[in-house]
């Protein structure tokens, strides 16, 4: 099901209520400046920056039935022959001892 857009984007419907010191809050508004964002810009971006590496990170992932096929296809899938990767995969590794 998708999202209510406005302009082509996600309708944002959701509100979510933040503390912050002095400090903590002037630290924030000069990075959204200095990266030419609003501070809400900029505290949701890096909050979900930050949301997306954490959940990379997890060892279980839940799948529908459909997203798991979907998977298992691309993982069964032959792989495009790429020459570059092949012949870095052919080299000795720099961390290995047998250089």
């Amino acid at each position: 099901m998708s999202e209510p857009t406005v302009e082509g984007r996600p309708s944002k419907r959701q509100r979510i209520n933040l503390r912050a010191t002095d400090r903590q809050e002037s630290l924030l508004r000069l990075a959204a400046e200095a990266t030419d964002h609003t501070l809400t810009e900029f505290v949701l971006g890096s909050a979900v920056d930050q949301a997306e590496r954490v959940l990379a990170d997890r060892r279980w992932f839940i799948a529908t039935d459909d997203q798991f096929d979907e998977f298992t296809r691309l993982l069964d899938a032959p792989v495009p022959d790429h020459g570059k990767l092949k012949d870095l995969f052919s080299r000795s590794s720099v961390f290995s001892d047998e250089a």
